[in-house]
């Protein structure tokens, strides 16, 4: 079986790699599942991992997301998508990353 990772191992597909929203509410009931997908892959289609949930119906909005595995795949170059970064930003996650960035150089 083939690993897929973003960025740059030897022996494994390179493949462009996004955390994205995927909508498993019913019908005017939205619920988002956060996942590790293939950008070419649909919205709601085949994902590589889920990291998290997000609801919006609640009261305020609620957001889980498994920090380590959302800090792992961004450090192996999935990018998140706009409404996904917004949503690590309101966790905190973008600070964590931003700072792991720059204590590295």
């Amino acid at each position: 079986m083939t690993t897929v990772v973003a960025g740059d191992i030897e022996g494994v597909r390179r493949v462009a790699v996004r955390i994205r929203l995927k909508r498993v509410g019913g019908k005017k009931a939205p619920f988002y599942r956060i996942v590790v997908a293939d950008s070419r892959s649909p919205r709601d289609g085949r994902f590589i991992e889920e990291i998290g949930f997000y609801d919006p119906r609640a009261n305020p909005s609620v957001v889980r997301v498994e920090e380590e595995k959302a800090l792992l795949w961004m450090g192996r170059g999935a990018k998140p998508s706009e409404t996904v970064r917004a949503l690590f930003s309101r966790a905190g996650i973008m600070k964590k990353w931003h700072e792991a960035r720059t204590s590295q150089k």
